[in-house]
Parts: C-alpha cells; structure tokens; sequence
C-alpha cells in the first residue's frame, strides 16, 4: 500500500483510566448502586444522549466531540483482559495476548511506513525511555525528554561521552529486547536517537503559535508534538503519555484534575494545528490498558478489565461506536468488571489500514472487527 503521509498521534492514559466516571452513565441505576462513593452526580455531566454524557472537567473534548471530531469507543478490550499493569500494557503494545511479544505494533507500522529505514523520525516519542509499542529491530526510533532541550543525549558532544552514553542505554533495554543480536540492535538505535534528537533541534525554532498551551506534563508534550508535525521532519507516528491514573485510593480528587488537564492539552492542541492549516492529516488515539471494576472500594477503584477509548481528529466521523458494556450485575464480567464490546486490535486495524493504509493483519494478529470511523 501507498504512504499516504497520515499522522498517527498515541496517547497512552497510564494506570487504568476509570472509563465509567470518564463517560458517566448517569440515567443508569446499576451505576449508582455499584459505586457508593466514587460516582460523578447527574449534575456535574455533559449529557451526549439520554443514557451517558463526558464528566464535566472533559467541557474541552465534549466541545470537540460537538464538532463531530470525537470518537468514543465504548467499551474496549479483549477477552481474559490482565489486570496486571505490565503485562496489560505489554498486550496493548504488541497485540499479543497469548505470549510475551517482542516486537511494538507502532514499531512495525514504522517498518510498513519506512521499510528503507531513510528517516530516523517516521516514529517519535515524548517521554522517558522507548515505549515496547515503538520496538521492533532495526526500527530508527527517536525517543525525546524535552524537546526545548534537543532531547535524549544531544548536548553530549564529546565523541567519548556519547560512547559512554550509548553504553548506559544499553544497559536499560537489554531487559526489553532479549539476549543475542540485542547489542547491534541497541547500538544502531542509540545511533539513531542521537541523529533524529540532532534533527529535531530545527522544530523549537521555526515554531509560532498564538495558542497558550498549560504548564502540566501532557500539554508540554503535546505542544512538542505540534512543534515537530509542523516543521515537516517527515514523522508519521507520535507517542505521548499521562500518568496517574492507577486510582486506587483518592480517586474523586485525583481523575477529575487528569482528565480536565487532558482535554485542554487535547482542545489546545488541535487548536494550533487548525489555526496553520495542519490538522486534516492528524488523527488521535487515546487509550489505557484496562478499565476499572463496577464496585468501588470506599476510596477509589481497583483493577478491572473493558474501558473506553477515543479517535479524536477533523478527518474522522464522530459519534459513539460499538456499545456501552451492560451494568446489570449479573453481566459483570468475572463478577465484578465490565465485560469487552470490542476488541483493541479491531481499533487498531481501522487506523492503520483506514488511516494510515497499511495491511494490519500481520501487525495485529489476525482480523478483528473495524469500525467505519473514517
């Protein structure tokens, strides 16, 4: 298939995102029995339809869903779901449910997109570190802390320096990839985050913009997107992160602050992207590893299993798409979490063959259900 030069930006809500005070079922009275303390009052929603409606801090999304440039994927999963952090971020990161994989679905659209691996920046990611999703052998893959800064290891200009700081990263992915040809590999990617983080230096100052981006985490990260899709580098998958959304205890506190910074970092975002005539190219997913149980535990949520997702963009048809799990208690999967609707790999098949025009059964594992979101 052709490069259609698409953008792909990830959004990864770390910790397990509460998708039921995230999109409330407010007219439901399972929701309320189920959650005695930590519940979102029919008063503080943003009613989408007569069933559910976006908690009151999301005002930003719901003003881009309102637009028809929101996709709310109700209800994501995939059956035997791990309520292991880890294991249930490695599962989303290689579709691989079964087994411990290897190889970064992201990494291996960058293969399809890049198979000539001419361009270290097809692929970037904001944050510390090279999420498992973005690694597949022999994929340049630009990693950047902080892009006003140039990124990971580009003030070090000492030949000897940088040798000695290839060798550190080393060290910290041996553990990810494996044994045997792991030090070529981490060689040629330490390589390769050195040029794309040298490349990227250009995109801080060629960038004006009138929009106001916050001062938390997720925005700067999302404004060091913008900055890097609008200096043309040629990158076509971006990843970016939030943490804190592991609300076992203080949840009523906590979500409401994330989820507000997270849709105004959001809004800001394609803001700027439409105000320079760059945003019809660009399509979001915003994902977390689980959803969190029916029940609250007096202070906060544990560990569940079905959640939600969203495709957010002014390419995509909005609206809501497959179905919300049922609340009735005797639906809860394994008595106590909402069961899967639709299976994560179906959504990622839709962006990668509807979006970005690649084959995806190879990358996800076979053929799963696609929604007509573009």
């Amino acid at each position: 298939m052709e490069n259609n030069n698409h953008v792909l930006v990830v959004l990864q809500l770390t910790g397990g995102n509460d998708f039921i005070n995230t999109i409330v079922p407010y007219s439901n009275p399972h929701y309320y029995d189920a959650r005695k303390k930590i519940v979102v009052p029919e008063d503080q929603v943003l009613q989408i339809d007569d069933n559910i409606g976006f908690h009151q801090n999301m005002a930003p999304i719901k003003e881009l869903y309102d637009q028809g440039s929101v996709a709310i994927i109700q209800g994501i999963g995939y059956p035997n779901s791990s309520r292991s952090h880890f294991r249930a971020l490695d599962i989303w990161h290689t579709c691989e449910p079964e087994t411990v994989g290897t190889e970064g679905w992201l990494g291996k659209a960058i293969t399809a997109l890049d198979p000539k691996k001419e361009n270290v920046l097809t692929g970037v990611n904001f944050g510390r570190g090279l999420p498992r999703a973005l690694s597949s052998p022999g994929v340049p893959v630009t990693s950047v802390g902080d892009l006003d800064n140039y990124g990971l290891m580009t003030p070090i200009q000492n030949k000897n320096e940088r040798t000695e700081a290839l060798k550190i990263f080393k060290s910290m992915y041996a553990p990810a990839i494996g044994n045997g040809p792991v030090m070529d590999y981490l060689s040629q990617t330490g390589q390769n985050l050195l040029v794309g983080a040298d490349m990227l230096k250009v995109a801080p100052i060629n960038y004006k913009s009138e929009i106001e981006y916050g001062n938390t985490q997720i925005a700067k990260s999302l404004r060091d997107v913008a900055r890097v899709h609008l200096a043309n580098l040629g990158t076509q998958i971006f990843f970016v992160s939030q943490g804190g959304y592991d609300t076992h205890s203080t949840q009523t506190p906590v979500q409401p602050v994330l989820i507000e910074d997270l849709s105004k970092a959001i809004n800001d975002f394609f803001q700027d992207l439409r105000n320079q005539n760059a945003s019809k190219n660009v399509a979001m997913l915003v994902f977390t590893e689980f959803g969190r149980r029916m029940q609250d535990n007096g202070s906060g949520t544990d560990h569940g299993s079905g959640g939600g997702a969203f495709i957010i963009g002014d390419s995509i048809k909005g609206g809501l798409y497959s179905e919300y799990p049922r609340l009735e208690p005797e639906n809860w999967e394994n008595g106590e979490d909402l069961e899967h609707t639709i299976d994560f790999r179906g959504v990622y098949g839709t962006l990668l063959e509807q979006w970005m025009n690649i084959e995806p059964s190879e990358i996800v594992g076979g053929q799963f259900e696609q929604i007509g979101v573009f």
